[in-house]
């Protein structure tokens, strides 16, 4: 199995509101993907809840094998939720793991 995890950082000038209605709406997108992309076992978007720390949201994914992420990272499906983020990220992290 491998961990896909994904940290994103909003640009500092979004207003709150505006941070929270993209966050929802990535969230949403992106949880919705198992319906469409089959090689997603798990599919997790957190929002950050300390203001001590500099990511915003955490996606948490799981998959069979290094090719189904890679698969799912350019699916249709996977680039236009990714693409919601595109106008307000500031900084992006990401990490795979065997587990």
């Amino acid at each position: 199995m491998v961990k896909h995890i994904v940290l994103f950082k909003l640009k500092e000038n979004l207003t709150p509101e505006k941070k929270q209605e993209v966050m929802n709406q990535f969230k949403n997108a992106i949880e919705a993907l198992p319906a469409t992309i089959p090689t997603i076992r798990h599919i997790y978007v957190g929002f950050n809840i300390n203001p001590d720390e500099q990511w915003d949201i955490c996606l948490d994914s799981e998959f069979d094998t290094l090719e189904d992420m890679k698969a799912y990272s350019v699916h249709p499906a996977h680039l236009a939720a990714a693409g919601l983020l595109k106008d307000v990220k500031e900084g992006r992290a990401c990490t795979d793991y065997e587990f």
